[in-house]
This record gives structure tokens, C-alpha cells and sequence, in this order.
């Protein structure tokens, strides 16, 4: 059991059983227009070799909200861990939908250009060694990479910074991932 953050592909998107997000499709179109944007639709069908985004986000977030609360301002704050829907889309600050998400009674749109910004901004901060941190496409694979002894080779071997603080060192890659994944493959990603 636990929280996870997975992708979405266009039929559950569209979706409106159980595991659907139609009601928050609907809504964030319905917002966009309002903006004169054009509707928003993930990429359809999987694209070869895209797997899909599936991470468990169990560590503690004490480290990373005090981390995070030293080096954003608010607003930064709730771009880049305030969101429950992550969409490949460019927007200046999140959207708030009057639609309940898995864990509140609203839904929160950030935009993964932004996510992704910060993201690197932080790896950068904390020193991240991205080039042998999974960039994730297989299920919990940036989890157990945390979890297990690569974590801790890798450490060894490139020490500094993000060593410090593990947990940290996670979330900062988790979102950096997220959003990267969101990019390349024009898929939302939620909680679950």
C-alpha cells in the first residue's frame, strides 16, 4: 500500500469509470478554453519503447520540504510538489479544478515545462548524478534504484550534496523525472 505517481495514458484520461479521469479532462479543457488555449489530449496509444511512469513515493518529505522551503519561493513551491495532475503543457502557475483528485477535493494542474525548470535547478543544487539515475520507464525503477545498493555505489563513488539527504535527493529526482517523462511521451502523470 502506499502513494504512488503513474502515468496516464488517453483512454483512462478520457475515462470516466472508476481509474477515469474524464471529470478532470473535461474541466482543464473547459479552463483552457476559457484562456484560448486549444484543449489538451495526451499522446494516444503507447509509443515504442515509452513503458510507463510508475514511482512509489514512500520516504519521508520532511527533508525535502525544508530543502525546498530554503530554495523556492512559495509560488515555486506549488509548481513544483503543489500539483495532483502533471500535464505536458507550458503554464505560468497551476490550475486549480473544482474536481476531487485521489487524496483532496480539488484537482491541481501544473505544467511540466515549469515542474522541469525547477527540478533541474534543485538537481543542480544538490548536485544529482542524473547521468546514473534512472530516467524511469519500467515500473518503480527509480524507487528500488533508491532503495537498493545503487544508491549507495553510486554515493561511494560521486559523493557530495545529495548524499546528504537520500529522501531528498529522491523527491528532487522523482519530479525532475516526472515531468521529463511527461515531455517525451505526452502523457499526464497523477497520485494514485
Amino acid at each position: 500500500m502506499g502513494v504512488y505517481l503513474v502515468s496516464i495514458d488517453a483512454r483512462e484520461w478520457f475515462g470516466e469509470g472508476e481509474g477515469g479521469h474524464g471529470a478532470v479532462a473535461s474541466a482543464l479543457d473547459d479552463e483552457l478554453r476559457r484562456r484560448g488555449l486549444p484543449p489538451y489530449a495526451p499522446a494516444a496509444g503507447a509509443e515504442r519503447g515509452s513503458g510507463w511512469f510508475e514511482e512509489k513515493v514512500s520516504p519521508s518529505m520532511k527533508g525535502f520540504d525544508a530543502f525546498c522551503r530554503d530554495r523556492l519561493t512559495e509560488a515555486e513551491r506549488d509548481i513544483f510538489y503543489g500539483w495532483t495532475v502533471l500535464v505536458p503543457l507550458s503554464l505560468d502557475e497551476p490550475i486549480t479544478l473544482a474536481v476531487g483528485s485521489a487524496y483532496t477535493d480539488e484537482t491541481v494542474i501544473a505544467g511540466a515545462p515549469q515542474v522541469l525548470a525547477l527540478g533541474e535547478r534543485l538537481a543542480g543544487i544538490l548536485g544529482l548524478p542524473l547521468d546514473a539515475i534512472p530516467a524511469t520507464g519500467a515500473n518503480l525503477e527509480l524507487s528500488l534504484w533508491f532503495m537498493e545498493d545503487q544508491v549507495r555505489r553510486t554515493a561511494a563513488a560521486r559523493p557530495g550534496a545529495w548524499t546528504e539527504d537520500l529522501d531528498t535527493a529522491f523527491y528532487v529526482a522523482v519530479h525532475l523525472r516526472a515531468a521529463q517523462y511527461a515531455l517525451r511521451y505526452g502523457r499526464p502523470i497523477t497520485y494514485c
